[in-house]
């Protein structure tokens, strides 16, 4: 098997330090953006943070999840481990600041004030962020962890990587639904309630 395809216990890459600092940094930003109340800023970081998440979550969800599916066990094995390392706070990152700063900028909007009808849509974005955030930080976070962890061993336990897998396609194929609701959601915001 070609060296390339083997992630040996002692080969695994480990979260890089500098990240998780760069990470704090942004979330750092995200509290001045906040403090500064600058509706271009706020409104940058929100979109910035929230394309990047979707982009992300959809990309692995609907072309890398499936191909590595098909692809042999020692294959799937190499990316995951270098995989979930590098998304372990990239992705509660931007899953932090877009649902904050979309909050804070829906204030300063003044959509948190609007009346019913046009409230469903605010209400339909704090249910969606809401689901995304609890499904992505609650379960397919430490799903990925478990599974991470599970396959550093010199020999994974192939059946238990199955059962933390299992329901995990679905609630991926959901996560990336709700992602595109979200997509419908914002639309309408930025063309008007």
């Amino acid at each position: 098997m070609s060296q390339a395809l083997e992630a040996p216990q002692d080969a695994a890459p480990s979260v890089n330090p500098w990240h998780v600092a760069g990470y704090a940094g942004l979330l750092a930003l995200m509290v001045v953006v906040i403090r500064l109340d600058n509706t271009f800023a706020l409104n940058f970081m929100h979109v910035m943070a929230g394309v990047l998440w979707t982009g992300i979550d959809l990309f692995m969800g609907f072309f890398v999840g499936p191909a590595l599916r098909s692809a042999p066990f020692e294959a799937r094995r190499a990316v995951t481990m270098r995989l979930v390392p590098r998304t372990l706070f990239l992705m509660p990152t931007l899953a932090i600041i877009t649902g904050t700063t979309g909050w804070f900028h829906a204030k300063q909007l003044g959509f948190l004030e609007v009346s019913w009808p046009q409230y469903g849509w605010v209400l339909a974005a704090l249910v969606i962020i809401t689901i995304l955030t609890v499904q992505g930080l609650g379960v397919l976070l430490p799903t990925n962890v478990r599974v991470y962890l599970e396959l550093r061993k010199p020999e994974p336990d192939r059946e238990r990587i199955g059962r933390l897998l299992k329901s995990y396609v679905y609630l991926v194929g959901f996560q990336g639904l709700m992602q595109i609701a979200m997509i419908v959601v914002m639309a309408k915001f930025v063309t008007g309630l």
